[in-house]
């Protein structure tokens, strides 16, 4: 694997420390390209604290941190400073405010909840109700739209059981608007580590008959999932075997004025 751009760390209260030990990782895998991504800061207007991500007050130092690592192992691996952020519209222009004052490099869209986390609800929750699964293609492709992402994490989150025509209908959507827009979609590979839901074939299906871009991304919440040459053999077959390669690197997109 040449690269990841899908690392978490302690700050969003449910990954292992150290930052260190996931690069140290990354270099005996072999990955030429490690990504730090966790889940971003929010802006919340009335003050809400999230139990999945790192606080505004930890931005400076999460971001400091990853860019002295970034020094220290210069030469022997790329490191870079993102986020993966939700897409919560009235809130979006001031987070992006926040992380270009704080030096982010890229963006990932992981759309954890409709609407937001404070009053909406969780996609990976298994649900009968089509209406929802159209609210969360939506929103993803109103995020995709932003032009601020540089890939779309776990795009086959959401869990619509037992109505097969609505999950092709309007999954079809949302692939054919990531390949009019060139996003990558990530096979996620937390997803193939833990058994979860994702990914989920169907979607892969249609992603693979739409001709969209893929990405693996590890996901990874402790050190060791980096060094799991299994599960990326593993995501490889089941790309291929629907005719789909994934790409060795994408370039990030910046965050821009």
């Amino acid at each position: 694997m040449l690269a990841n751009y899908h690392t978490h760390t302690w700050r969003c209260n449910h990954a292992e420390p150290d930052e260190r030990a996931y690069i140290e990782a990354a270099i005996a895998a072999g990955i030429r390209i490690l990504g730090f991504a966790d889940h971003t800061p929010c802006p919340f207007p009335d003050g809400h604290t999230s139990y999945f991500r790192m606080s505004l007050a930890q931005s400076g130092d999460y971001f400091a941190t990853i860019r002295r690592l970034r020094d220290e192992y210069a030469g022997q691996i790329e490191i870079y400073a993102g986020v993966e952020a939700e897409y919560y519209p009235d809130l979006f222009p001031a987070l992006v405010d926040h992380l270009r004052q704080q030096g982010c490099e890229y963006m990932l869209l992981g759309q954890h909840f409709l609407l937001n986390e404070e009053d909406g609800i969780y996609n990976g929750r298994p649900t009968t109700d089509e209406k929802r699964l159209i609210q969360y293609v939506d929103q993803v492709i109103e995020g995709l739209s932003t032009g601020r992402f540089t890939y779309l994490a776990h795009p086959d989150l959401l869990l619509l059981e037992g109505n097969e025509p609505a999950y092709r209908l309007h999954m079809r959507r949302l692939c054919r608007a990531a390949r009019k827009m060139d996003i990558p979609l990530e096979l996620n590979l937390l997803g193939l580590r833990e058994g979860r839901h994702y990914p989920r074939r169907a979607f892969w299906e249609l992603a693979a008959a739409e001709g969209n871009r893929v990405v693996l991304g590890v996901d990874a919440h402790q050190p060791e999932a980096l060094c799991r040459p299994d599960i990326e053999a593993t995501a490889r077959r089941f790309l291929a075997d629907l005719g789909l390669t994934p790409e060795d690197a994408v370039p990030l997109i910046p965050i821009r004025s």
